[in-house]
Formats: structure tokens, C-alpha cells, sequence
């Protein structure tokens, strides 16, 4: 009978020994288990943020193409005009319009026009029947 009380308390002891050390197993897994949700929490928040940042600079890359595409058709065209500008004849044709030059054995004749007076518009105005 001894020996039974004594399977028993040895028994009752295990069981509490057990029962306290599944208290701390279940407590430690509980604890891992939040710190891995957090860590997936971090890992869901840094993917959305680095997918929008990749559209962000996909958009602006874009952005930057259609720049470069224009630059160099307006780089085409500025080449294409000093082709055409350098010629003899079109440096001519802008000392003549644009600098009031003249070529050998020319003259120019300025001819300046003056602003008409406020008064001579009026009676114009009233001469057609406009009323102002």
C-alpha cells in the first residue's frame, strides 16, 4: 500500500509538473505567434509601400521618355532650321528684314507711321455710327 501511495504522489507530482511546464510551452508559443504576425504585418506594409513606389517611378520614367522623345525631335528640327539658316541667301533675307541692312548700291527707306489720336478715332466712330 505504501508503494501504491507512493506511485500516486509521484504521479500527482508529474502531472502538476506537467501541467506547469505545458502553462510556460503554451505561453511561449503564444508569444512567437504574435511576433511572427507582427513580422507579416511589417512584411504586408514594406511590400505595398515598395509596390507603390514602383509605380510612382515607372509613371515618372514614362513621363521622362516622352521628354526625351520630344527633346530630340525639337533637336531634329532646330538642326534642320540652322541648316537652312546658314545658306547665303537666308542670312540675306534676315539682314534685310530683321537688321535694316541693305546690299551694295542699295538704299533703305524707312517708313515710320505715326499712332492716330484717340480724337480721330472718335469721329471716325461717329461718322459710321458706332457708339462707343
Amino acid at each position: 500500500m505504501e508503494k501504491k501511495n507512493k506511485t500516486e504522489k509521484l504521479l500527482a507530482k508529474a502531472k502538476k509538473n506537467s501541467a506547469k511546464s505545458g502553462r510556460h510551452t503554451q505561453f511561449y508559443y503564444s508569444f512567437l505567434t504574435i511576433i511572427l504576425l507582427l513580422c507579416l504585418i511589417q512584411m504586408s506594409f514594406s511590400a505595398l509601400l515598395n509596390i507603390t513606389k514602383v509605380i510612382a517611378y515607372n509613371r515618372k520614367f514614362s513621363i521622362l521618355e516622352d521628354n526625351k522623345i520630344a527633346a530630340e525631335a525639337k533637336n531634329a528640327e532646330l538642326k534642320k532650321e540652322i541648316k537652312e539658316f546658314s545658306t547665303k541667301e537666308a542670312m540675306e533675307a534676315i539682314g534685310r528684314n530683321n537688321l535694316k541692312m541693305a546690299g551694295p548700291n542699295e538704299m533703305i527707306i524707312i517708313v515710320n507711321k505715326q499712332p492716330v489720336p484717340e480724337q480721330n478715332k472718335q469721329e471716325k466712330h461717329k461718322k459710321i455710327g458706332f457708339k462707343k
